[in-house]
């Protein structure tokens, strides 16, 4: 990516996005618009079959073919022919067996992609089918399909008195489907090779820079330094970037054949390249007084991880820890298992693991509020965790926790005006295509609390590097932080201002010429690179007013560097920050960790997270009883967002995820049949249009400063998914009366449950 100049204000602005307007108007250049002279063009063959033994691959064919510059496989790997994220279990391509639909087994480079596509189509591939493994429960008992067998992690939660009983108790299995991360842009990327062959530049779309050099390196056999990554303009990741996907392929190709590599994944591609959602089943009983008070929860957690590990072991963790939501739960017993299948992999996606326990414990809400006679939002309050409060890993939650504030707002928040009695077509469920009749729409409100954890948690060293650098008044920001969509470009850039009191600020080059930034999920950039931001800036805003400080003979604490300038309190000292020190550089590299955290002990018990964030979403919806379909008319939301930098980023931070929580609740699903993938496009994998989101309300965001977060700041992102999925539902439940235990809700769901 370029360099981003940019002038605006503070923090608490709704400063414009630099790449706004290039966005808009298309001149904003993507990994997909990449390009090098002499560039060849790769294409990745893959399987057919989710299980299968390789007999035999014939490569002939590919070769005689003219334009093609190089075929490789798994035997052309120079070292570590194993990668993934948090193990590595995945192999660089498959060899002696497959073990999902998709998984790559030869990669090509030619001078045109449709040679390049030729030639795979050409490469002869003998197969012995196998029954493939595609039920979670099975895999704990199944033959191991995977060396490392077939349980990815089995956690433990045990809390408080396991002999309590409750004078209420609910139960019920919930099941949430496979959602994909639908990004707009496909995986893309470019490698560049050295002249000499000794090393490598690659440049692509991700979420984490550093940990994708590590393990390029690792499977090329060059140090580090010789295999250089830069950030290209990305086309959405919420996840889904966070894994290595054509990366090592690229760089083989490029040294091999001794030119740039480029690639570009069709969107077929990219359904079977990259992780997925967890589909998870989730058995919960909760235990509660007549009172509604919360006294115990039960819960056996099965989340299906697919072929190779990714962050299923993180995935996992978090739904345990989270498992009962928002509430103060005295005792707790959570059987929680992440396993292997021959699925497609699953791994991170905005919200992990968070998503789909909330889905089931607000489930359980409803359900015990039903049981009690009692009002849902009555029941919540009642039992909504505070500051001070024990969570059910035994930490004690000491950030600001103002779940019941959040609650409050939402429900004090009126309801919009029934207009169903309008002749609007439109405005009834299936719109101008199956449009329902008046008479046969039932109308629902539904509420949902969330919650999850900022940043990485169970004593992963978790920080971010950033440097600032200021010569004769300019300054200049570098992080390796990876720009997804977020705003980082943005926050960076605030921050500096705010402490260096310039207007004028250039973030350099996003590339692993500088230490991690670590990965752009976990809601965590916003705390870790703008505090290794904000560290870089306030080391050398010290050196600056130091240096003033000596030549003019006053102490430090009695200047200040505001509109680049350095002033002393009494008026006396009056310098242009241009004028300081005339070509000296003043330079820091800072590198910021939040406070430490533990991992979790054989009960599940420990200090795991750094902070937490909560969100509130009510949700109102129109169902056609006899069709099944289901309009969403709103979603009013509320949020703890500590001190909010840009407050337009964090809105649309908020209707983003309310989106994607949107459509898990009513239409995002992967198909699969036996492993294989049915709807690998947007065709057949549907996503929410204008058409289909409803009006997203912000009713109120808490903004109590967050204590040890730069500026107080909270990350945003993750929450409005959580807790908008389970809101949904719960207004289609109470249109419908029916209990839905699966999401996304599909219309036989509903119209064949009440024949």
């Amino acid at each position: 990516m370029s360099t981003v100049v940019s002038t605006g204000r503070v923090i608490g602005v709704s400063v414009p996005r630099p790449d706004g307007i290039p966005k808009v108007k298309g001149e904003f250049e993507f990994s997909s618009d990449l390009w090098a002279e002499g560039m060849l063009w790769a294409q990745i063959l893959r399987s057919p079959h989710p299980s299968a033994r390789i007999v035999s691959i014939d490569l002939s064919a590919a070769w005689k073919m003219p334009g093609v510059r190089a075929v490789i496989t798994q035997g052309d790997v120079p070292a570590a022919d194993h990668y993934g994220l948090e193990h590595q279990d995945q192999p660089v391509f498959a060899h002696d067996v497959v073990r999902f639909f998709g998984e790559p087994i030869v990669a090509v480079a030619a001078d045109h992609p449709e040679i390049a596509k030729r030639a795979c189509d050409s490469i002869m591939v003998v197969y012995e089918v196998l029954e493939p493994l595609v039920d979670a429960e099975a895999a704990l008992k199944a033959a191991p399909i995977h060396p490392d067998g077939n349980v990815f992690r089995h956690l433990v939660i045990r809390h408080g008195d396991q002999d309590v009983q409750g004078d209420v108790q609910v139960e019920g299995t919930y099941e949430v489907g496979m959602q994909d991360q639908a990004f707009l842009g496909p995986e893309s990327g470019l490698a560049i090779p050295e002249h000499d062959g000794g090393g490598v530049d690659l440049h692509i779309s991700t979420q984490w820079l550093h940990s994708d050099m590590w393990q390029v390196a690792a499977a090329l056999g060059l140090p580090e330094d010789k295999v250089r990554l830069h950030l290209a303009g990305v086309g959405g990741a919420f996840g889904a970037r966070e894994d290595v996907s054509m990366h090592i392929h690229l760089c083989m190709l490029a040294l091999r054949t001794g030119r740039p590599v480029k690639i570009v994944y069709s969107r077929l591609e990219s359904f079977l390249g990259h992780v997925h959602r967890h589909p998870a089943s989730m058995w919960y009983r909760h235990h509660a007084k007549a009172d509604g008070t919360l006294v115990r929860v039960e819960a056996r957690l099965m989340f299906d991880g697919g072929a190779y590990m990714s962050s299923s072991g993180a995935v996992i963790a978090n739904a345990a820890c989270f498992a009962t939501g928002p509430y103060n739960v005295p005792s707790a017993h959570i059987d929680a298992w992440a396993v292997r299948t021959n699925n497609p992999s699953c791994g991170a996606m905005r919200g992990f693991g968070a998503v789909q326990t909330c889905y089931a414990h607000e489930s359980q809400m409803d359900k015990l509020a039903t049981a009690l006679h009692m009002d849902p939002i009555e029941l919540r309050r009642r039992n909504v965790i505070r500051t001070g409060d024990t969570c059910i890993t035994g930490q004690t939650l000491d950030g600001n926790a103002p779940v019941l504030e959040v609650l409050n707002m939402l429900a004090a928040y009126p309801l919009p005006i029934d207009t169903r009695a309008d002749d609007d077509q439109m405005a009834r469920p299936g719109g101008a295509g199956r449009t329902a009749d008046a008479q046969h729409v039932r109308r629902g409100v539904g509420y949902a609390l969330g919650w999850k954890n900022l940043a990485f948690s169970e004593g992963f060293d978790d920080y971010s590097t950033a440097s600032c650098t200021v010569i004769d008044g300019q300054v200049s920001i570098k992080s390796a932080c990876a720009e997804v969509g977020q705003g980082f470009v943005t926050i960076a850039q605030q921050i500096a201002r705010t402490v260096l009191g310039v207007d004028t600020i250039v973030l350099e080059p996003v590339d692993t010429q500088i230490g991690s930034a670590g990965s752009t999920s976990a809601s965590r950039q916003t705390w870790m690179s703008g505090g290794a931001v904000n560290a870089a800036c306030e080391a050398v805003r010290a050196r600056i007013i130091a240096k003033v400080g000596a030549r003019y003979g006053v102490a430090v604490d009695a200047l200040e560097l505001r509109d680049a300038r350095v002033h002393s309190l009494n008026g006396e000292v009056d310098v242009a920050l241009a004028d300081v020190s005339p070509g000296e550089k003043f330079y820091e590299l800072m590198e910021f960790r939040h406070r430490p955290t533990t991992g979790l002990d054989g009960n599940g018990q420990g200090q795991a997270h750094v902070s937490w964030a909560f969100s509130a979403h009510r949700a109102v919806v129109d169902v056609d009883l006899d069709l099944g379909l289901v309009k969403v008319v709103q979603m009013a939301t509320t949020q703890d967002t500590g001190t909010i930098i840009n407050p337009l980023q964090v809105i649309g931070q908020i209707e983003g995820g309310t989106a994607q929580g949107v459509g898990l609740a009513v239409m995002e699903e992967i198909v699969l049949d036996k492993g294989r993938v049915r709807n690998p496009s947007f065709t057949d994998y549907l996503i929410p249009t204008a058409l289909d989101m409803p009006d997203v309300v912000v009713a109120g965001l808490v903004t109590d400063p967050e204590p040890g977060a730069p500026f107080g700041a909270k990350g945003v992102g993750e929450p409005p998914t959580i807790s908008s999925t389970p809101a949904v539902a719960a207004a289609i439940r109470a249109a419908t009366g029916l209990e839905l235990p699966r999401v996304p809700v599909r219309p036989q769901d509903i119209a064949l449950a009440r024949r």
